[in-house]
C-alpha cells in the first residue's frame, strides 16, 4: 500500500475517490515516528546535496569574477553592475546639514543627518507609512505625498535661529530610490519598473528625479534634489565614512545585493561619457558599482549547486528563471526550501506517518525565521523546535525528527552563507584586495538576524584563500538609506562647487 501525505496507506473506492487509511491496534500509544537511524540515514543524503566543497566555491568565484567583469564591459548584461554616478569615497571631514528621503515598500523615512566630521554624524528621523492605494495611485501624486511628508518634517525640526536654517539657504537632499533605474547622471533616474508592490501609473519610463523636483516646487519647499541612489550604494558610502577599511558593501535580506569602488577605466561600456579627473585624466576617477548581483547564475544555471528544491522555488516563483544567486542565499527562500524537503519525506510515508500536514503543505508557510530558531534552540529536548511544529503545525515530533530538522536548518544557512562569501571573494579577486585585506560592510536580516551567518561568511572566505581569508572581515553596516544618501548629497554638493560636478 503506497504511503500518502495525509495517513500511512490509501485505497481506490469503486467511485474513484481515494480513500487515506491509518491503521493503528488498540494497545499503540504513540503514533508511528521515524527512529533515530532512519533520520540519520536521510541527513547524510541531504548533508551531500547542500555541502560545498572549497573546490566546488573557487569554481563558482571565478564564473562570478567573469560575469561581474562582463557586466562592466557591456550593458543589458545578467548582472548589469549598474554605474551610479557617486565618485570616490568620503573623506570623513564632510560637514554639514543634509537632508535624506527614503521611498521604501512600507514606509517613507524622511531624515536629517548633520555630518559632524572625523566619521561621525547625528540622525533625526520620521517615518510615515505608504497606504496600498499610494503605491497604486498616480505616479506624480505619489511624489507629491513624499514633497508633502518632507515640509512636515522641516517645518517641525529645521525652524529659523541660531543653527538652523537661514532665510534663502536650501538643504541639499539624497533621495534613496531602490527600484531598477537608469540613470546618465547622479540627479537623473529614469524607472525600469516599479518592484515591492508598487504599481504607481504614469511612472515607468520617466525621469523620478525630476517628477519629484516638480513635487518639491509645488510645495516652495528650500530643498535641492542633489542625488537619487540605490540603497546598496548608500550602505557601501556610509560603512566608509565610519571606517575607512570599508571597500565592499553587502546586503543579505529579503533578497541580496552588493556594492563597491571601480576605476573608471575599468567600466569600458561608459567610455564614451569620457568622465575625467580633476587633471582632465581618466587614470584616478573612481565611481561605485550597484552590482545587483542576485541575477547571478540566471536562466542558464551552469555554475550554482541547484538542488531540485531549488528548481522547484524558482520554477513557482513569480519569476522563473531569474536571481538564481539571491533564490539560494536570501530570508526569502531559505524556510521554503527545507519545507520542500520536509514534504518530500512526508510524502516517502518516512515523516508524520497518521497525522495531518496540511498545513506544511501551503507554500512559503515556514518562515527563514522558524529556522533561526531551530538553530539556536539552547534545549536538550529542542523544546523551540517541538513549540514550532505544534503551535503552528499542529504535528507531535520526536527527539530523533527534531535533531534531524535541526541539521538540516544548519545545513541550508550554511549553504546561503558559503554562496554569499563566494560573491564578496569574486569583488575581493576582481579588485585585488586580499593582500592588504578589506573590511566589507554587511547589512539585511539574514547577516543581522541568523545565528552564525558573518562567523561562516568568514569561514567560507577563508575556505576560498586560504589563511588569508581572514584579511577580509565582515562588519554590521551603517544606515544606508538615510546616512549613506546624506554622505553622497554632500560630495556631490562639494564636487558641483568645486567645478568637477559630472554632468555627463
Amino acid at each position: 500500500m503506497p504511503a500518502s501525505r495525509r495517513g500511512s496507506g490509501s485505497v481506490i473506492l469503486p467511485t474513484g475517490q481515494t480513500l487515506a487509511i491509518h491503521t493503528r491496534t488498540q494497545d499503540e500509544e504513540d503514533l508511528p515516528h521515524a527512529t533515530k537511524r532512519t533520520m540519520a540515514d536521510h541527513l547524510r543524503k541531504y548533508e551531500s546535496l547542500f555541502t560545498l566543497t572549497p573546490q566546488r566555491m573557487r569554481m563558482i568565484v571565478e564564473a562570478f569574477t567573469e560575469t561581474l567583469e562582463l557586466g562592466l564591459n557591456k550593458p543589458n548584461q545578467i548582472v548589469p553592475m549598474i554605474p551610479t554616478y557617486v565618485f570616490g569615497w568620503p573623506t570623513g571631514e564632510e560637514t554639514g546639514d543634509f537632508l535624506a528621503l527614503d521611498l521604501g515598500g512600507t514606509n517613507l523615512r524622511v531624515c536629517l543627518v548633520t555630518l559632524q566630521g572625523a566619521g561621525k554624524f547625528e540622525i533625526t528621523q520620521t517615518k510615515y507609512r505608504l497606504t496600498e492605494e499610494q503605491k497604486q495611485d498616480d505616479g506624480q501624486k505619489l511624489f507629491d505625498f513624499c514633497a508633502e511628508c518632507l515640509k512636515t518634517f522641516v517645518e517641525t525640526n529645521i525652524g529659523e535661529g541660531p543653527g538652523m536654517l537661514k532665510a534663502g539657504q536650501t538643504l541639499p537632499l539624497g533621495f534613496t530610490f531602490s527600484y531598477p533605474c537608469s540613470q546618465e547622471r547622479i540627479d537623473h533616474g529614469e524607472l525600469i519598473r516599479w518592484t515591492k508592490g508598487f504599481g504607481a501609473p504614469n511612472t515607468e519610463g520617466r525621469d523620478v528625479a525630476e517628477m519629484f523636483k516638480q513635487s518639491l516646487a509645488k510645495y516652495n519647499l528650500p530643498i535641492h534634489l542633489t542625488a537619487l541612489i540605490n540603497d546598496t550604494t548608500g550602505t557601501l558610502i556610509a560603512s566608509h565614512y565610519v571606517n575607512p577599511r570599508t571597500k565592499i558593501a553587502v546586503i543579505f535580506g529579503t533578497g541580496c545585493n552588493a556594492a563597491y569602488m571601480e576605476h573608471v577605466k575599468g567600466i569600458p561600456k561608459i567610455a564614451h561619457l569620457g568622465i575625467l579627473d580633476e587633471c582632465g585624466e581618466e587614470k584616478d576617477v573612481d565611481m561605485a558599482i550597484n552590482c545587483e548581483w542576485g541575477a547571478f547564475d540566471s536562466f542558464e544555471h551552469e555554475h550554482l549547486p541547484r538542488t531540485k528544491y531549488d528548481a522547484i522555488v524558482d520554477e513557482t516563483s513569480n519569476k522563473p528563471g531569474e536571481q538564481a544567486f539571491e533564490k539560494l542565499i536570501s530570508g526569502r527562500y531559505l524556510g521554503e526550501i527545507l519545507r520542500l524537503v520536509i514534504c518530500e519525506l512526508i510524502d516517502e510515508g518516512v515523516l508524520f506517518l497518521g497525522q495531518n500536514t496540511y498545513k506544511l503543505e501551503k507554500p512559503y508557510c515556514l518562515d527563514t525565521a522558524f529556522l533561526s530558531l531551530m538553530e539556536s534552540d539552547p534545549t536538550d529536548e529542542l523544546l523551540m523546535i517541538i513549540g514550532i511544529f505544534t503551535h503552528f503545525f499542529a504535528l507531535e515530533t520526536t527527539l530523533a525528527e527534531r535533531q534531524f530538522f535541526r541539521a538540516l536548518a544548519k545545513l541550508i544557512g550554511r549553504r546561503a552563507a558559503r554562496l554569499s562569501s563566494c560573491g564578496i571573494a569574486a569583488i575581493v579577486n576582481k579588485m585585488g584586495y586580499l593582500e592588504e585585506g578589506c573590511s566589507v560592510g554587511a547589512d539585511g536580516s539574514l547577516y543581522n538576524k541568523y545565528p552564525g551567518f558573518p562567523d561562516r561568511v568568514h569561514e567560507g572566505l577563508q575556505d576560498i584563500f586560504g589563511d588569508k581569508g581572514r584579511n577580509i572581515v565582515t562588519h554590521h553596516a551603517e544606515d544606508g538609506s538615510g546616512v549613506g544618501s546624506a554622505i553622497i548629497a554632500a560630495m556631490t554638493k562639494i564636487r558641483k562647487d568645486a567645478g568637477l560636478y559630472a554632468h555627463v
